[in-house]
């Protein structure tokens, strides 16, 4: 059994960790949109980058906030990053 303060910094690890990542996808969608208004991308194009932070985001979320936190925070310190664009890619048939 965990104590009050260890799951408080577990909630506080993961609670960076989302933020970071989010950071991260976000930035993906900025570089698209500034790609966009350049004319180096079309629409369509930066539609699927939009499209694929959304299902990154999700899949972002539903680590951070629907697995217990403490064991959340335990991955989070010690298995490799996880890449969640890479989580957000469409499903090739």
């Amino acid at each position: 059994m965990s104590t009050k303060s260890e799951r408080r910094a577990a909630r506080e690890a993961v609670a960076a960790y989302h933020e970071a990542q989010l950071a991260s996808l976000l930035q993906r969608v900025g570089e698209a949109a500034d790609s966009f208004r350049a004319g180096e991308l079309d629409a369509f194009e930066t539609d699927q980058i939009v499209f694929q932070y959304s299902r990154a985001a999700k899949e972002l979320w539903k680590f951070c906030n629907l697995a217990d936190v403490e064991f959340a925070a335990q991955l989070i310190h010690e298995g490799p990053p996880r890449d969640w664009w890479d989580r957000g890619a469409p499903k090739r048939r």
